[in-house]
């Protein structure tokens, strides 16, 4: 999905696009700050982005002129446990002053077609158990809860609970 595509049914003038060079990213940095505020700012965000890239990531952006309002960072993965392709969000987030456009539901829909188009057999994405609104949301969107994932914090040696 590399063209921008019109937001028709959105009042304002947008279009969902990806996310690409160095400038674009900064320009995502400002919403991606409020999902990501442990990032150490844009110089930050832009390198691990760049890393991630080797691993599929994309940033697919709801543009207002060159701002962006909304983002879904996704990668196209393959495991055992899902029995195939699919498409994993990494980030979904929409601008503080844009909530209720719409827009993190036109984004849940481009990526769902990005996994269609792919071959995906399944749609992937998490949330913290503390986040009702965010709960909400997804199963408004027809998404369900399937699994709790169990994690731990690593220090540098990897041995630290």
């Amino acid at each position: 999905m590399t063209q921008a595509t019109p937001l028709s049914s959105r009042p304002i003038d947008a279009t969902l696009r990806h996310a690409e060079t160095d400038a674009e990213l900064r320009a995502c940095w400002p919403v991606m700050q409020q999902l990501r505020p442990h990032l150490q700012g844009p110089d930050d965000f832009i390198a691990r982005v760049r890393r991630m890239r080797a691993d599929g990531y994309r940033l697919l952006a709801v543009w207002q002129g060159d701002s962006p309002r909304a983002l879904a960072g996704y990668r196209l993965q393959e495991n055992l446990v899902y029995g195939g392709r699919f498409l994993y969000v990494d980030d979904l987030v929409t601008d503080e002053a844009a909530r209720g456009t719409q827009w993190g539901a036109r984004l849940i829909e481009a990526t769902t077609r990005i996994a269609d188009e792919a071959g995906c057999v399944r749609f992937v994405l998490d949330t913290g158990l503390s986040n009702a609104l965010a709960q909400r949301f997804y199963f408004r969107q027809g998404l369900l809860t399937e699994a709790i994932r169990f994690g731990r914090t690593l220090g540098t040696t990897g041995a630290e609970a």
